[in-house]
């Protein structure tokens, strides 16, 4: 009873997680009105419904160990999540630094939340009809996803602030409702984010289905994983998120060089070079995006000064997605940038080229955003929690690579992972809580030994 009971709620997780940033902003809308921030008490549903899920896998596997009297038994990778966690309480001794329950709050949801819920669900059992239903519902939520997502392509902005979101497009406000869309820096292409907060967001998670599509239309199913893969693929391109884009890449090379003959692949990767050298030829301001690429190359450099700086990190909190909670909201522009537009926004902190313009007289404190989930990892926890959190990867990858039989698991994993290089590819609710999950099922823990590796 209980474990149907915790299958159904996760199903249900997993359905809702996409959907989450859309029914967020059109509820807030209809109870505090427009203009307001996403309420806390409907923001924080998805984290109370894992909650009980996470509550009633913890009954279950407490009755287990007393049926069978079992030894509560850990392997390297809970030893892993632990040990980082137990770090982030360590730290706060060896920096004499103070206490900040907010900033550890916040941190511990991005960091070790959806660890927390891989250790603890991969120790109850998932039923066959789950792992199907689990597929089912993930490809369908796709296809929602990718279709309304085409059509948000075309919508006017008066649909968006009707639904709820802001009027301004491009900015995260933390006091304020959700932006409206993306533009490609100022020359106006819109990217598709759907019903995501972002197109990063949205492209990332569209790999979660993707790999299951593409997994499953290789291996000859039915013609409409072929037609979902190709929605899906649609999605990731018009995101615009590049590091989707390599990350759809290498997931689509790995799975091409396992059914296909090696003359096709390499021929199909050589177009597919030419295709994208073209494409930065006549699109550089779409493909190349400088100042985009330029805080992609600053951002991570600065991370590691940081690093270098402080050797046993910052703390939890202070940097990545949980520093935009405490933070003032920054633009930054090129050299030579107009920036009357934000003196209508006097909430904004705007800087061209690297010189604070707005506010006068004013000092803004910008987050920390390294633009790397695992040199975010270092600021935070230092060179320990760096190390840790590195080799934890690489042991989840090792062990997926040799499940064979879950190849779509390892390439969901693997193409986040590398998105991870370039993004806080872990920040968004629905990437970070749906892998972990699907994680849990798959590495189940091995009941031989109180120690396995």
């Amino acid at each position: 009873m209980l474990q149907r009971t915790r299958e159904r709620l996760v199903l249900v997780l997993i359905a809702a997680l996409p959907f989450h940033a859309f029914l967020v902003s059109v509820l807030t809308k209809l109870i505090a009105g427009p203009g307001s921030a996403p309420l806390p008490i409907l923001a924080l549903w998805k984290e109370a419904l894992l909650g009980v899920i996470l509550l009633i896998a913890v009954v279950e596997w407490t009755a287990k160990l007393r049926m069978k009297n079992e030894e509560l038994r850990m392997d390297v990778l809970d030893l892993c999540i632990l040990g980082l966690v137990l770090w982030s309480l360590i730290q706060f001794i060896i920096l004499h630094s103070s206490f900040s329950i907010p900033h550890y709050a916040f941190g511990f949801k991005y960091d070790f939340l959806p660890l927390v819920a891989f250790l603890v669900l991969r120790r109850v059992p998932w039923s066959s009809s789950f792992i199907s239903s689990g597929g089912a519902v993930l490809l369908g939520a796709g296809v929602i996803v990718a279709v309304y997502g085409m059509a948000t392509m075309f919508l006017p902005m008066s649909w968006f602030t009707w639904l709820g979101y802001s009027d301004r497009h491009s900015l995260y406000v933390p006091g304020g409702p959700l932006a409206a869309f993306q533009q490609i820096e100022s020359i106006g292409i819109r990217r598709m984010q759907s019903t995501f907060s972002g197109p990063n967001q949205m492209g990332l998670w569209m790999l979660i289905p993707w790999s299951l599509a593409l997994t499953m239309a290789f291996r000859g199913k039915a013609f409409s994983f072929q037609l979902s893969a190709f929605s899906f693929l649609i999605a990731i391109v018009f995101s615009f998120s590049r590091s989707a884009w390599i990350a759809a890449a290498v997931v689509s090379a790995i799975i091409a060089w396992k059914h296909l003959p090696r003359k096709h692949v390499l021929l199909a990767t050589c177009f597919l070079l030419l295709l994208a050298t073209i494409a930065v030829v006549a699109f550089p301001h779409v493909i190349l995006r400088a100042t985009s690429s330029a805080g992609h190359i600053e951002r991570p450099l600065q991370a590691l000064m940081t690093m270098k700086e402080h050797p046993w990190g910052l703390g939890l909190g202070t940097a990545g997605p949980a520093s935009n909670r405490f933070s003032d909201t920054c633009v930054e522009l090129p050299s030579g940038s107009d920036a009357s537009w934000a003196s209508a926004h006097p909430d904004l902190c705007v800087f061209v080229g690297g010189v604070q313009v707005q506010p006068a007289g004013q000092s803004c404190q910008c987050p920390l955003l390294p633009e790397n989930w695992y040199l975010q990892m270092g600021v935070e926890l230092g060179w320990i929690g760096f190390v840790l959190y590195l080799g934890f990867v690489v042991l989840i990858l090792k062990k997926l690579a040799a499940v064979s039989c879950q190849l779509s698991a390892f390439l969901m994993f693997l193409g986040i992972s590398i998105a991870a290089l370039f993004l806080h590819a872990w920040e968004d609710s629905a990437v970070a809580y749906t892998v972990w999950i699907l994680l849990a099922v798959v590495l189940t823990p091995r009941q031989t030994h109180p120690l396995n590796p």
